[in-house]
């Protein structure tokens, strides 16, 4: 699968259309974001079953503001359309392996309950 510019236009479809979205918040200026750039598009080869987008902070900002990004580069992880991880800094590609792993491993029926609990402890 090709990466995928996200924009603001085809966020949701993105999340509602992949089991995982994996995403990383850049900038054109950004020398750290460059360096990570080749790792990210490597990973996303060896992962096809999975959809990786790429979000331009400077495009963006509203996108970005909404994930609270404050440093780039930032990777973002969703699955089943609850974020899972998001990490700033460049990823070393062994660790990028090893956290996409822990992604598919995960009990996502144990992850909802756990963001519902969280959810409704907000609410009292």
């Amino acid at each position: 699968m090709a990466l995928i510019t996200l924009t603001e236009e085809n966020f949701n479809q993105t999340i509602e259309d992949n089991d995982i979205v994996i995403i990383d918040f850049w900038a054109e200026w950004c020398g750290p974001c460059k360096s990570f750039g080749p790792i990210f598009a490597k990973i996303a080869e060896q992962n096809p079953d999975i959809a990786f987008a790429k979000v331009n902070t400077e495009e963006q900002q509203a996108l970005a503001g909404s994930f609270g990004i404050r440093s780039i580069p930032t990777t973002v992880i969703l699955r089943e359309q609850i974020g899972i991880f998001q990490q700033p800094g460049v990823l070393p590609e062994e660790s990028f392996n090893d956290i996409i792993k822990q992604v598919k491993e995960l009990d996502m029926e144990m992850v909802r309950k756990e963001a519902e609990k969280q959810a409704s402890e907000t609410k009292e």
